[in-house]
């Protein structure tokens, strides 16, 4: 892991350098996920049949083949091992009563002239949601979409899930069967969101798209964002730790691994004002590395974009802390309630020594669809609120349409719109 120090002069300069990174889609992926957006939309299933035939290495005849009936994810569910179903209800649960906090309505006021004014709240009609399929299944991405959807009031939730070689996850329909997922289709990549995006014979257009995928998936939201809503462009993983020194350097250690082992892009930083504890941590990263199962994707995302920063005074980690802007910050320090109003930028906070990032992924009830790449400055994690749009409301009485037209008269003229100003002055009492 690359070694860094507040105190040095070119640390800012070092640090832009650690935290850079560049999105992998390039010319190629562009023009590839081009075409397929375009013979989607033009010969709508039998495109997307064609597509995901050659990617999945299927042989489907028609979209018929690609659709999993209501009752194959019932039976998901109930052939689940205990122990797992207990595991994603108990999930699904904790994320469905998080998010019940944070469902809008719609309110309103009256004023003195009688004019009424407010904002209505009402849900999406439609959203798909993209789902990693094969060997990259997660069903906790399941419960993280389509919870706060449901909750928000989405009428219908259409999940798209690759199944490459006819790989099918169960966990991942029995977590579509507990969250009420409406209809699903073995379809994935660009064609799926494409499919989506515009809709076909089979597969009904959404209002918006949300979920992870490739860089194929993840370029194609891109150009369909326009034509639906989608949710973000999803950069790597990341995990930033701020520790006084006195936790265990071993749980640290894991911590950081829990982030590495998505991908070698994934950025793992600890960032403390003890430079003993820094050189703990880095003899638990060597003593635990070598017994993980994704030792080399860990052991790379470590090398080339992790980090371990010496600061002077947890004000200092703080200051890091607010420019990085993480997707996912733990605070393991002894009382992380005094740091929080000081915390500006991150996805997600992790307070305490106790609480794991890994927690937040699952069971903890907060959504894991978090800003990366420094978006946090202006982004929020997914929520109800994504689900839901606002409409204004406005409704004049005569009183209030008579008094507010001669301000919107005044105001119009002087922007030259005429037809803006008459239209107001004709509600004008006594003109």
């Amino acid at each position: 892991m690359k070694k860094l120090n507040y105190s040095d002069s070119n640390f800012q300069q070092k640090l832009e350098q650690l935290l850079a990174w560049e999105a992998g889609s390039n010319e190629e992926v562009e023009n590839t996920v081009k075409e397929i957006l375009n013979n989607v939309q033009s010969k709508g299933d039998s495109a997307v049949v064609e597509y995901t035939n050659r990617f999945d290495r299927l042989t489907a005849t028609g979209m018929s083949e690609l659709v999993i009936p209501q009752q194959r994810l019932q039976q998901a569910l109930d052939d689940l091992p205990s122990e797992q179903r207990t595991a994603l209800e108990s999930a699904a649960e904790r994320v469905r009563l998080y998010h019940n906090h944070q469902k809008s309505e719609s309110w309103s006021y009256t004023e003195a002239d009688g004019t009424m004014l407010g904002q209505q709240v009402t849900a999406l009609d439609r959203v798909g949601l993209y789902v990693p399929g094969g060997k990259a299944a997660y069903p906790s991405s399941v419960l993280m979409n389509a919870i706060p959807a449901k909750v928000a009031g989405v009428k219908e939730l259409i999940m798209v899930v690759p199944t490459p070689d006819g790989v099918v996850n169960e966990l991942v329909l029995a977590a579509a069967a507990i969250t009420g997922v409406d209809k699903v289709y073995t379809i994935g990549g660009a064609q799926a969101v494409a499919a989506l995006a515009y809709g076909t014979d089979t597969v009904e257009q959404v209002d918006k798209i949300v979920g992870p995928g490739n860089i194929y998936v993840a370029t194609a939201k891109g150009m369909v964002f326009g034509a639906v809503g989608i949710d973000m462009i999803a950069g790597p993983s990341e995990i930033l730790v701020v520790c006084d020194g006195e936790s265990d350097p071993d749980w640290i250690a894991m911590d950081l691994f829990s982030q590495a082992e998505h991908d070698e892009d994934a950025q793992s930083i600890l960032i403390s004002p003890d430079s003993d504890f820094l050189v703990a941590v880095e003899q638990s990263i060597d003593k635990l590395l070598d017994g993980m199962e994704r030792s080399e994707i860990i052991r790379t995302a470590l090398n080339e974009r992790g980090g371990m920063i010496k600061v002077d005074s947890i004000e200092q980690a703080l200051d890091v802390t607010n420019f990085i802007a993480p997707e996912h910050l733990e605070l393991s320090v002894a009382d992380p309630e005094e740091l929080l109003p000081k915390i500006k930028h991150a996805g997600a906070i992790f307070m305490g020594r106790y609480t794991a990032e890994a927690l937040g992924d699952y069971c903890a009830g907060p959504n894991h669809v978090l800003p990366t790449s420094r978006t946090a400055r202006f982004s929020s994690p997914l929520g109800v609120y994504d689900f839901q749009k606002r409409s204004s409301l406005i409704m004049c009485s005569a009183e209030g349409a008579s008094e507010l037209g001669k301000t919107a008269s005044i105001l119009a003229r002087g922007e030259g719109l005429t037809a803006h100003a008459r239209s107001a002055e004709y509600r004008i009492i006594n003109r």
